[in-house]
């Protein structure tokens, strides 16, 4: 037998020994047809692998079969994978089994995975352990979601999954016939969940059909980022050239592998690219762009690495969709500048190739083509030549794009000239106004900062000559005002700004649209969010329509109302909202000329992650805030005191109560500095700070700062607040530890109300100030009224932030032991059970709420005559009480 003969037989060994045996016999009559003595050879080796009988020999698979029998067999229901209860076996895949499961204390259905040999290969666990930690941090619609992990008892890893019913995508296409619009749509829908991952520093290495499935709304979940790696370690590790080279076409499915990845060489965001460029192309052609059948490794790699594709078009086959000519020309344009050789001459990102899809279903010249004027001409003639005759077209087209231009150029002179003149006038006006009177004696050391802002609107009103320059000083003067707590003068100066932009230039003028983000920002600060978010909406519609996506105004806008929609509670929106723009920013030349606004949507989304409860992600993020803040505007700016706050706060959620008051103090020392004592920001630092001294038991000295930020709060905000109503309710929690129950009881009902007239709907923070009150009710033995507030609390919980939100699990704990107290120890222990599962996920094991769920199990498993139960709760309270400290 010749090499390349024995090479043949175990490519197809390896390829169809990961397979269900109904997939691997489809797999042998495709490659071996015409071939039954290859056939022979290899289902000889796959007989002998399968009768292997050594530990070597065995996967997973004969594992589970003993554990786990099959899925039309009686006793399987009754095995279990750390919560869940397996139903029956999905599939078997080159790394692991998948079983269906689902979770009897939730009801929830989930895909249980188990790595193959896992107990046999350190490289196989490692990469099973790096898809869990991939899956927990992706978080979009369109990806599945990781729901839990663990280990069994012979140490093979699982984890679960959200269960997806769909069919493949390929195959979801050919079955309906789907047309041209259709599959771009999906395809659409596939690179938004991969550039959400590529946003989250991950790369999938292995994009195909079968890794995406459709479900029966038509929307596109993919799957499996097991072969996914960290993009940060493409940076960082030094072996990782190597890893990629050892681990060859095996970690990879050729017909989609970029040409870098079948050379062993180095893959990031242009490697996905290349592979969605391979998908879109099979889709819209019913063919691969090469045929590796009956290729070689060898073989396959030259073809991939050295040969061009064909055009889609010609390759279209019956599988493949309906077109005209004209638009297979933008389709091939398409696929192979995504599927270029070279990586640079790709789409720079996948939100490009959405950009261009979007482009081609609107009817638009594609950006992949040069942007001439012939181009768009051609583009324009191709698509409308139904309605007039292409030359006459052409030569219209021509004497107009000329005098288009020609006045775009003069407008666009004249617009710089005009800007510098605002521009000098500006200055003229700044520095007259810190000369602070005689020009001779310099600067009045006697001016402050209002001094010179009440002398500067003074001064702008004077303007009425010059209404462009007074617009923009009314904008000015009135950021500046909003900065420093002033809301009703910044109201003021921002609604004339507005209005003034409106009648000089235009209700959608982009100078009408940026006064409309400043007032609608303010009005976020005023907690007046239906207002808000109409007029940042309004402000981005209109900067999209004349501006490119990538364009700073537009993303500051952008930013701005992705903070409204977190400071409103409706973080995933707020999430969705700022994903988008930070994938504007990273696919232009914006990120590098304004890092400025990289760090502003950068810190918005940490902090809409945060109040989402996925804290891992909030913490990541915050730290790259964190250092870009001190490259930006060094170690003591006020920002820096901002991202303190923000890592002091995930810190406090995770009971790491020591940790985060040494960044409280460490930002209230910087804040102070900056702002002074009685600033609005340095009253938000005093309200964390005071939690965190509170939840330490130092309720004297908690209450010092609480009381300094109501007061600040109150003078800067007004009593209707929702920034009143947080300082508030640590005051009701302050009265509470101390029994001042009628205290804590009028507090929460004023926290209630004023929520209740700023939130619409169920607001997370509603839910917060509800079970408060129900703890009055609780420790006052009145369990009758406490009961029905934390059940409407942890409703609240659950549609506002999820089922697995660490305010759920809190919740369920505090209404078990309302349960627990009123006798009820039956209906307790789920409650207390659940609650304890969700906080132990993410809060320190010796955090309060679970001191007290393992003592009110202990007290209800005793009541229920189950001491063992109890007595395993008792002694995981004991080992996390604190130590004594004596001799």
């Amino acid at each position: 037998m010749d090499a390349r003969r024995w090479e043949r037989i175990q490519e197809l060994f390896h390829e169809a020994a990961d397979l269900a045996p109904g997939a691997r016999a489809a797999l042998l009559d495709r490659a071996c047809a015409g071939d039954p003595e290859l056939r022979a050879q290899v289902e000889a080796l796959l007989d002998g692998d399968a009768a292997g009988e050594s530990l070597v020999d065995r996967d997973v698979s004969h594992v589970a079969s003993a554990l786990l029998p099959h899925a039309h067999a009686a006793p399987l229901p009754t095995h279990v994978v750390g919560p869940y209860r397996l139903v029956r076996l999905l599939g078997e895949g080159g790394m692991g089994v998948v079983y269906l499961a689902e979770r009897a204390d939730l009801g929830s259905a989930a895909a249980i995975k188990l790595l193959r040999d896992a107990w046999l290969s350190p490289a196989r666990r490692e990469r099973f352990v790096a898809e869990q930690k991939v899956l927990a941090q992706l978080n979009h619609p369109a990806i599945a979601r990781l729901f839990d992990a663990g280990t069994l008892a012979d140490g093979t890893p699982w984890i679960a999954m959200e269960h997806v019913e769909g069919v493949a995508l390929g195959e979801y296409c050919r079955s309906r016939q789907l047309p041209l619009r259709a599959r771009l749509q999906l395809v659409r829908g596939v690179g938004e969940a991969v550039l959400h991952a590529h946003q989250n520093l991950v790369i999938h290495r292995d994009l195909k059909p079968s890794n995406v499935l459709v479900r029966a709304d038509g929307s596109v979940k993919l799957l499996d980022f097991g072969i996914a790696k960290q993009l940060e370690r493409l940076d960082d590790d030094g072996d990782a050239q190597d890893e990629v080279t050892r681990t060859g076409m095996r970690l990879m499915t050729p017909a989609y592998a970029a040409p870098e990845q079948v050379k062993g060489e180095r893959v990031g965001i242009h490697t996905d690219v290349y592979a969605l460029g391979v998908m879109l192309y099979e889709l819209l052609s019913g063919a691969l762009p090469f045929d590796l059948t009956d290729k070689t490794p060898g073989e396959s790699v030259r073809l991939i690495v050295e040969t061009d594709p064909p055009r889609p078009s010609a390759r279209a086959s019956r599988d493949g969709v309906q077109a005209s000519r004209a638009e297979w020309d933008d389709l091939d344009v398409l696929c192979l500048t995504a599927m270029h050789k070279d990586p640079a001459r790709r789409y720079r990102s996948v939100d490009a190739l959405v950009r261009d899809i979007d482009h081609f279903l609107a009817g638009e010249p594609l950006d992949a083509h040069a942007d001439t004027w012939g181009y768009r001409l051609a583009t324009f003639v191709r698509r409308n030549h139904r309605s007039v005759g292409a030359t006459a077209v052409a030569l219209v087209a021509v004497v107009a794009l000329v005098a288009f231009y020609t006045v775009r150029l003069a407008q666009a002179r004249d617009r710089a000239l005009n800007e510098s003149v605002r521009a000098q006038r500006i200055q003229r006006f700044m520095s007259n106004l810190f000369r602070g009177g005689d020009e001779a004696a310099g600067p009045a050391e006697s001016l402050r900062v209002v001094t010179l802002l009440d002398q500067g609107v003074a001064e702008a009103r004077a303007l009425d000559l010059e209404p462009r320059v007074q617009a923009d000083l009314y904008q000015t003067l009135g950021g500046i005002y909003g900065q420093l707590g002033a809301l009703e003068r910044a109201d003021s100066l921002l609604g004339r700004g507005l209005a003034q932009w409106r009648r000089i230039a235009g209700d959608s003028s982009v100078e009408a649209a940026r006064a409309m983000v400043a007032l609608g920002d303010l009005r976020t600060s005023q907690a007046r969010y239906d207002e808000g978010e109409q007029l940042l909406r309004a402000g981005v519609t209109t900067l999209s329509t004349s501006r490119d996506a990538g364009d700073a105004a537009v993303l500051e806008a952008r930013t701005a109302l992705g903070r409204a929609l977190t400071e409103r509670g409706e973080h995933a929106r707020a999430i969705a909202e700022l994903d988008s723009a930070m994938a504007s920013l990273r696919a232009g030349e914006t990120a590098r000329r304004e890092p400025r606004l990289v760090h502003e949507a950068l810190g918005e989304l940490a902090n809409a992650h945060f109040y989402a409860g996925n804290y891992d992600v909030a913490d990541s993020l915050n730290r790259q805030v964190l250092a870009m803040t001190r490259a930006l505007y060094g170690e003591r700016h006020p920002r820096v005191a901002e991202d303190l706050m923000n890592l002091g706060a995930t810190q406090q959620e995770r009971g790491k109560y020591k940790e985060s008051e040494q960044l409280f103090r460490e930002a209230l020392a910087i804040s102070t500095a900056f702002y002074g004592e009685n600033h609005y920001r340095t009253a938000g630092n005093l309200t964390y700070l005071g939690r965190s001294l509170l939840l330490q038991n130092r309720y004297a000295e908690a209450r010092i700062p609480f009381e300094r930020a109501l007061a600040i709060r109150e003078r800067v905000f007004g009593a209707m607040h929702p920034f009143v109503a947080n300082t508030l309710n640590e005051l009701g929690s302050l009265a509470v530890r101390e029994e001042r129950y009628a205290d804590a009881e009028a507090l929460y009902h004023r926290v209630l109300d004023i929520y209740g007239r700023a939130y619409s709907g169920k607001n997370f923070r509603r839910g917060v100030a509800t079970a408060n009150l129900a703890d009055t009710y609780m420790y006052r033995k009145d369990y009758r009224r406490a009961e029905p507030l934390y059940r409407e609390a942890l409703d609240i919980y659950i549609a506002s932030q999820g089922a697995e939100h660490l305010n759920t699990g809190i919740g369920h704990i505090k209404l078990g032991r309302c349960l627990l107290r009123s006798g009820r120890f039956r209906e307790a222990v789920p409650e207390t059970e659940r609650g304890y599962a969700i906080v132990a996920k993410v809060a320190a094991p010796d955090v309060s709420f679970l001191q007290a769920a393992r003592l009110d199990l202990s007290i209800a498993y005793d009541s229920l005559g189950k001491p063992a139960e109890a007595g395993r709760y008792r002694a995981e309270r004991e080992k996390y009480l604190p130590k004594p400290t004596g001799k």
